[in-house]
């Protein structure tokens, strides 16, 4: 999903491609814990984390977690790699940069 973006939409119409590529990127954001996942995800000291150090975080069951985190893997903001009975996030961070870059506005001048 590290395709080339566009210009921040406050200065251009975004591309239909664009937006058919982004939209599920902003959809999977715009629940609180996927949100709130995503952030331990891309702030992980490591540059990856464990499920089993997301879980406990939350007052929600493993299942619902799992949910969650598979939202955001279809998305294409993280990535997993299985390692024994645990499974490691990561962010991915092409993504990231196109949908801070589609929300930049302009300081007032």
């Amino acid at each position: 999903m590290d395709v080339p973006c566009c210009l921040p939409l406050a200065e251009r119409r975004v591309p239909a491609e664009a937006a058919a590529v982004l939209a599920p990127a902003f959809k999977a954001l715009g629940d609180p814990v996927r949100l709130q996942l995503l952030s331990m995800i891309a702030s992980a000291e490591s540059g990856e984390i464990c499920v089993c150090d997301l879980t406990p975080a939350f007052d929600l069951t493993g299942p619902t977690i799992s949910h969650h985190l598979r939202t955001l893997r279809e998305a294409g903001l993280v990535d997993a790699e299985r390692r024994g009975t645990w499974v490691y996030y990561r962010a991915r961070p092409g993504i990231l940069r196109q949908l801070a870059a589609l929300l930049t506005v302009a300081p007032a001048t």
